[in-house]
């Protein structure tokens, strides 16, 4: 296997190319994949994304969406962030789990992910992925914005593995089942 610099060069090249931003090319199939590294090498991939989005006259839009972000701000929303701490303490993890889980839906997350127009070049990078564990799972965010970025190419970055069908977040978790996300090397 190449080393990871390698493969983070490779996918620059694939993100250059028009096929790949034209979401062509994967048998009519949405163009959802997933970036897998293994967890410490974390920092070294968000460096090299952060500089790819501030990197200029690209043929390639870098579109983030982090996560934990989304969740902090969800939260915020439902203006129950300050309140996560004493929910824990007072009512247990397992239920701070299971309500945080029905106010940061999948459906809420990918409401906040939405913008318009898409363009071409445009591609949405997904981060935060183990941040926002096990309060969201990445199979359900993909499950529920592949009919709303069916133009444009979505890439997950993932410290875990991907088969092709199961996810497993930092190879220890299963994340759950996904078949229509292509790896992306």
């Amino acid at each position: 296997m190449s080393s990871l610099t390698e493969q983070l060069n490779e996918i620059k090249k694939r993100f250059s190319d028009d096929i790949f931003l034209s979401n062509k090319g994967l048998s009519n199939e949405v163009g959802i994949h997933v970036f897998c590294y293994e967890p410490e090498q974390e920092m070294h991939v968000q460096n090299f994304f952060k500089e790819l989005m501030m990197a200029e006259n690209q043929p390639f839009r870098l579109i983030e969406c982090d996560l934990y972000k989304i969740f902090l701000k969800i939260c915020e929303e439902k203006r129950i962030l300050k309140n996560i701490p004493a929910m824990e303490q007072k009512k247990g993890s397992q239920a701070l789990l299971k309500q945080l889980q029905k106010v940061a839906s999948p459906e809420a997350f990918v409401e906040r992910m939405k913008y318009e127009p898409h363009q071409h070049g445009d591609i949405l990078l997904i981060t935060g992925v183990g941040k926002v564990y096990p309060f969201m799972r990445a199979h359900y965010i993909l499950d529920n914005l592949q009919h709303i970025f069916s133009d444009i190419p979505v890439v997950m970055l993932y410290a875990g593995k991907f088969n092709g069908q199961n996810l497993s977040l930092f190879g220890e978790f299963e994340d759950g089942n996904y078949y229509r996300a292509f790896n992306m090397l």
